[in-house]
């Protein structure tokens, strides 16, 4: 009996190891991730002179939307091929960027910017006026694969001139005045021109400002909006406007569809800045008064009155005037100031006047830092004796 007992339990367990077995399911072998950057979508370029800046978000995810533990470089690419299909020979490599490399303390995502400088020959340039060069890139995993191009941009590639010589500022009483030197470059294309463009940079606030395009044969500018005592550091460059028709580059967007399509008789202007003067530095002190007044008149007030001359003359149209001066003096006498706070209207009645005498009258403008103009042209009138 003992050796039956055995022999069931014995059973018993094997039909439920067999059971336990049968209740199992094999899965198909999941393959290894390729760790794919995803291609970034927002490459930006900004050309200057001779070089093209390049910005773009490191990718931070592969194409499976996992986080890139193990980063590869990145291939910046420039063709001259429109549509460009492969990156062919990279113009540069960046080394590998960490996710964390520009984390901010206490947040969890990263999208560390990257950038990258392109030098364009001077040839490339000279032989391909009318041309777009293509840029895009290509970033890699540690095997040196990628998942395929970020999004294109598209430079123009006609050559920069340099900056205007003898590049000067100087302080008037009307406000900076920028001058220059410039010979208009031989053969331009028709559909190449240029423009001086004007920049100012205040020192005091760290700000920049495009103050206006202006013809460079001018060879001056004044920068009537410019503040008085203020520090200021202005430059000029010159910027190449080239005309490019459709199939150089996109011309108009399919609203229904989302899609870039170009217009047959589309032409669209190309800008590309030039390398800067060297920056000039200036404070506007103000030390210019007002015009000199103008036009006074003097009219005694007329018999059966109370006694008063009134001056009246030409307002002043400085835009910092803060007001005028009246001078008065008798006969063989110096002018003296008669009025105890600045005049705002040019107008003023000089009630301190005594019967049987002849005044002298001048004026004077003062602006809001206290300079203050000549004194105009005398008017003179003679108070009636009783």
């Amino acid at each position: 009996m003992r050796s039956s007992k055995i022999i069931f339990q014995g059973a018993a367990v094997l039909t439920l190891l067999v059971s336990l077995v049968g209740c199992a399911s094999i899965q198909a072998p999941v393959p290894p991730s390729l760790e794919l950057p995803r291609p970034p979508n927002d490459l930006r370029a900004v050309r200057k002179g001779d070089h093209v800046y390049l910005f773009w978000n490191v990718p931070t995810q592969t194409m499976e939307h996992q986080t890139v533990r193990r980063p590869g470089p990145t291939r910046v690419c420039r063709s001259l091929e429109s549509p460009m299909n492969s990156c062919g020979t990279p113009v540069g490599n960046l080394l590998p960027v960490a996710a964390s490399a520009n984390q901010k303390p206490g947040t969890s995502t990263a999208r560390p910017e990257a950038n990258f400088a392109d030098t364009l020959p001077r040839e490339l340039q000279e032989q391909n006026a009318d041309r777009m060069a293509t840029y895009a890139v290509e970033p890699l995993n540690r095997s040196a694969r990628s998942a395929g191009l970020s999004n294109r941009v598209l430079v123009g590639l006609a050559p920069t001139l340099p900056p205007p010589g003898n590049f000067r500022v100087d302080v008037t009483g009307a406000g900076p005045v920028l001058s220059w030197n410039w010979t208009p470059p031989a053969g331009l294309p028709s559909n190449v021109s240029y423009v001086c463009r004007i920049y100012r940079r205040s020192l005091e606030r760290g700000t920049d400002a495009k103050l206006a395009d202006v013809d460079c044969g001018a060879q001056e500018y004044h920068d009537a909006a410019a503040e008085w005592v203020k520090n200021y550091e202005y430059r000029v460059t010159v910027v190449t406007s080239e005309k490019v028709r459709a199939g150089l580059i996109p011309c108009a967007r399919n609203q229904s569809e989302g899609g870039v399509v170009a217009i047959p008789d589309c032409v669209q202007v190309v800008e590309i800045e030039g390398d800067d003067s060297l920056p000039q530095k200036v404070f506007t002190k103000d030390v210019y008064p007002p015009a000199v007044p103008s036009g006074l008149q003097a009219v005694f007030s007329g018999p059966g009155q109370a006694q008063f001359i009134d001056l009246l003359w030409a307002p002043d149209t400085d835009t910092d005037l803060a007001g005028y001066n009246i001078y008065r003096r008798e006969e063989g006498g110096q002018p003296a100031k008669i009025n105890s706070e600045l005049v705002k209207t040019p107008a003023y009645r000089d009630v301190g006047v005594v019967a049987g005498k002849t005044y002298w009258y001048s004026v004077s403008a003062v602006d809001a830092r206290g300079n203050e103009s000549g004194r105009s042209g005398e008017a003179s009138e003679s108070v009636p004796a009783q």
